[in-house]
């Protein structure tokens, strides 16, 4: 007879899941068990359930599929909540199971007793109980379409003694929504964002992760408008290669002509952007087009909302547009775009061949050149955002992953792990900080264990170098964020994992293709410059002392790789009059 533990994995492989990431153990023992009778599910063993989460979601997002991990009862369950607010912020397809303590002592204060359905509230968009086995397997099923129709996190609790039960009754054939519907918008919206663009002199469009699939509709929308294209740090990927109306990326990383666009438009389109930091945005004169209607009007006040997916919403407006002749804005924009990147750039690249500690940005632009045209970047939160944000040039078939949304620190490794796993044919490049790393460090082991062939670049400063950064434009002096300098390429070689270190300019691009080529996991250690945009050549003196988010486009305008010779190249195609 099947148990309930049988009957959950049968489910998930209908639902095409093919490994699950957890520590095994105490309540799961039920669920690892037939996850090791059944063909084609795998357990992943990760050393903290937390690595487990992030490594579900990069998964998710790389597959598009929906993808598990598990926690124990107790602690290893309340592991997983790091990365779970990390999956669902991002919108990743993640199904969680938090196993709970026998059935009978709930509520008792039993050992290791939590209430995971009150832990994980906030970060799911559905979080139950299975407690008897004939709530299976309609339970998991409907906790399954959560996850995938809304995008996001779906928990379920499952007490180990139920696990172990016999079925009530067959699992039978379900067929699961894979792919989510377009949202098409009204036709009234269409009229009144048609009508908009029409009447605007100067429209500017500002993208996020919502253009994923858009770019050829939003290159004629700007066509059509005459429209300089800003993106968030999301929206990078999907917009910025192939744009010949590129003005940069607004936000605290952001530099070029970005911001500026967007405070002098007479319209400003947002697309498929949930950009948090309201103080960038002009807050008038603002039009938004989202897939997810609860994003509409949160960050800004708008002039209209328009509740639709944005390639099929460009695909119906382009028709009712009509053609703009007046380039001045657009041409206006496009220069000071190069203007600000000139003037940032040599701070940033002089002597950069000579530099010790090296210069990280040098680090990232060589990177850039020597990995894959389909590789697939994780980024640890900090730094290495600028670093990414700034170097590694999108060309419509990179990825770039990070804790974008909820901004944990250490997600790059873990994040690689399962990008590499629902990827493995691509190259995968965890961009890791020191300071994260050092906080998952026991994730080299899975990594070891699995000979999971991810690519880790240490960006090693011995420094939690954005906090530095912040306490200094704070006014505040640095505190407890430098620590004595670790050799992370010692450490992965003693866990067997292939590694070397870099301490002078001259070994990182072979350092970084040695890296690259090796043919399982490999750690380079690159011994960084901790001062790397500490103060900015821009900053004044009353910026140092009175920080505010609104002066974030000047303290972090620092060097921008490759985005000044696609500026210059989009300045030359500027007609001559």
């Amino acid at each position: 007879m099947a148990t309930v533990a049988d009957q959950f994995i049968e489910v998930l492989r209908q639902a095409g899941v093919r490994r699950v990431y957890g520590v095994v153990g105490d309540s799961l023992n039920p669920i690892v068990d037939a996850v090791r009778r059944t063909d084609g599910i795998d357990w992943v063993h990760v050393r903290n359930e937390e690595a487990g989460a992030f490594a579900a979601a990069a998964e998710a997002q790389t597959t598009g599929r929906l993808a598990v991990c598990a926690g124990s009862c107790g602690p290893g369950n309340t592991h997983l909540v790091q990365g779970l607010y990390d999956a669902h912020r991002s919108g990743a397809p993640v199904l969680a199971l938090a196993s709970q303590i026998p059935s009978a002592q709930i509520g008792s204060g039993y050992f290791q007793e939590t209430h995971p359905e009150r832990l994980f509230a906030e970060c799911s968009h559905y979080c139950e109980p299975i407690v008897t086995p004939e709530q299976m397997p309609r339970i998991l099923r409907t906790a399954i379409q959560h996850a995938i129709g809304l995008g996001g996190v779906a928990v379920l609790t499952l007490p180990g003694d139920t696990a172990g039960k016999d079925v009530a009754g067959p699992a039978g054939e379900h067929d699961f929504l894979v792919h989510k519907g377009i949202v098409q918008p009204p036709a009234d919206q269409v009229e009144k964002l048609a009508g908009a663009l029409n009447r605007a002199r100067k429209v500017m469009l500002f993208c996020g992760g919502g253009v994923k699939g858009a770019h050829a509709e939003v290159m004629q929308l700007a066509h059509k408008v005459l429209s300089p294209v800003g993106h968030a740090l999301r929206g990078k990927e999907w917009i910025q290669y192939d744009n010949p109306f590129d003005v940069g990326m607004s936000g605290l990383l952001g530099y070029g002509a970005c911001y500026e666009a967007t405070q002098e438009a007479d319209l400003v389109v947002l697309l498929g952007t949930d950009f948090p930091y309201d103080q960038f945005l002009p807050g008038k004169n603002t039009v938004q087009v989202d897939s997810d209607p609860s994003r509409l009007g949160r960050r800004t006040p708008l002039d209209l909302a328009v509740h639709g997916d944005v390639k099929e919403t460009l695909r119906l407006v382009l028709d009712k547009v009509e053609q703009k002749h007046d380039r001045s804005y657009l041409d206006e924009m496009l220069h000071r775009h190069t203007r600000a990147l000139e003037n940032v750039v040599s701070a940033y690249t002089r002597d950069i061949e000579k530099h010790i500690p090296i210069h990280p940005e040098y680090v990232a632009s060589v990177l850039d050149d020597v990995a894959a045209d389909d590789a697939i970047f994780t980024v640890d939160t900090g730094m290495c955002n600028v670093w990414v944000a700034r170097y590694i040039t999108p060309n419509g078939r990179r990825r770039v992953m990070g804790s974008f949304v909820h901004g944990s620190m250490a997600n790059a490794l873990p994040h690689a792990i399962g990008a590499q796993y629902g990827a493995p044919g691509r190259q995968v490049i965890s961009v890791s900080g020191d300071g994260g790393l050092g906080m998952l460090l026991g994730e080299l082991l899975t990594v070891r264990l699995h000979r999971v062939p991810v690519k880790i670049i240490v960006f090693n400063n011995a420094s939690l170098g954005m906090v530095r950064l912040e306490m200094m434009v704070d006014g505040f002096p640095a505190y407890e964020t430098d620590h004595e300098a670790v050799d992370y390429a010692a450490v992965a070689r003693a866990m067997g994992i292939e590694s070397s270190r870099v301490e002078r300019p001259a070994e990182v691009a072979d350092g970084l293709k040695r890296a690259l080529a090796a043919p399982g996991p490999y750690l380079l250690d690159v011994a960084t410059d901790p001062n790397a945009l500490s103060i900015p050549p821009r900053i004044t003196s009353e910026q140092v002392k009175g920080f505010a988010l609104s002066a974030g486009k000047t303290v972090l305008t620092g060097g921008v790789g490759k985005m000044l010779d696609l500026a210059r190249s989009n300045l030359r195609n500027i007609p001559r009059p």
